[in-house]
């Protein structure tokens, strides 16, 4: 089992890439292909103080930077990190990629190199929040700003085969997020997906809410790439203005300080649930390998977090089950259109 890490992506790449492959092969044995500039990553992988034999490097001398169009990594940069990364993939070098680095070439590479599973036209973004009874899947997160009606039975489908992994649900509730809970609210794209996701036999429970993201009523929330992005942005906007609200409360008086010390650990849970780097990253699903892509902040935390999920989507075999869910859901599909 071995990730390869986009080792020049990112805001703080190459050395949170690198030190994040480090955490990963000393605390899960996981071995991690360093794809970047060799000289480089060759000099922070011996300040780290790593000897063992779980990280190779790559190299791989260019940079697609975030001025570059997402098309760079397939046109102009082919001896990029991310191209060379996805290229490590396909050709079964890799079992996985993980990149801090270009959201938008990164996408690109894993659709064009490593490829799409069949019958999946849109591979959707899929983030973990945090809920009042556990988690949330909730998908496209960015990918498809412009997703149209079929695309939603298809994210639904994959949503649905990644939480039961995630979540350990043998059949997640799934929602359409909306601006009312009756299926006659929303736009008229909306009401059209709300008629064919309930045609796919999984758990659809129909529309949801915003506040629904966080109240643990419905397990995967299916919705646009733009919308989904924005729900994302606010969520990890108000987790960090809750942190700090505490901290600040905290250092407020001697007594609210007192009382901190006193529910220490909870607070701790409480920071880790919130947390995005407990996570690693968000996975690209709909593609025949296993990508995840992390925020471009990401720290050595989320990068290690990040290789231990890509090992154990790879393990679990994700893509084949979606790709066999898909299959079956067009199987379905074709002979209720004969009958």
């Amino acid at each position: 089992m071995r990730i390869a890490v986009d080792a020049m992506g990112g805001d703080h790449a190459p050395r949170v890439n690198v030190d994040g492959a480090v955490a990963a092969a000393r605390e899960f044995k996981i071995s991690s292909l360093l794809v970047g500039r060799t000289a480089e990553l060759s000099r922070l992988l011996k300040d780290s103080g790593y000897r063992g034999g779980e990280i190779e490097i790559v190299e791989a001398p260019d940079v697609v930077t975030m001025a570059d169009p997402a098309t760079a990594a397939i046109r102009r940069k082919r001896n990029s990190s991310i191209r060379v990364a996805a290229n490590l993939v396909r050709d079964g070098r890799a079992q996985g990629l993980v990149s801090a680095g270009h959201t938008g070439a990164a996408m690109v590479a894993a659709k064009m190199v490593i490829g799409t599973i069949e019958n999946v036209d849109r591979p959707a973004l899929a983030a973990v929040l945090p809920n009042l009874t556990g988690f949330s899947l909730l998908l496209d997160v960015g990918a498809n700003p412009d997703a149209k009606t079929q695309h939603f039975k298809e994210f639904a489908v994959m949503g649905s085969i990644y939480a039961q992994l995630a979540f350990g649900k043998p059949a997640p509730s799934i929602g359409l997020m909306s601006i009312g809970e009756e299926d006659s609210k929303g736009s008229d794209r909306s009401k059209e997906a709300f008629k064919t996701l309930k045609e796919t036999g999984l758990h659809f429970i129909g529309n949801v809410e915003g506040r629904d993201v966080f109240n643990g009523r419905v397990d995967v929330i299916v919705t646009d790439g733009f919308t989904g992005n924005v729900i994302l942005k606010v969520s990890e906007s108000l987790s960090e203005m809750v942190e700090q609200l505490l901290r600040e409360e905290i250092k407020s008086t001697l007594k609210a300080s007192v009382g901190f010390l006193l529910s220490r650990s909870a607070f701790r849970r409480f920071k880790s649930r919130l947390d995005y780097s407990e996570y690693g990253g968000a996975p690209l699903l709909g593609v025949k390998g296993c990508v995840i892509i992390c925020h471009g902040r990401s720290s050595a935390k989320a990068i290690k977090n990040a290789i231990r999920f890509a090992a154990e989507f790879s393990r679990q075999r994700l893509a084949e089950k979606i790709q066999s869910s898909i299959a079956d859901l067009h199987s379905r599909e074709a002979r209720a259109v004969e009958s």
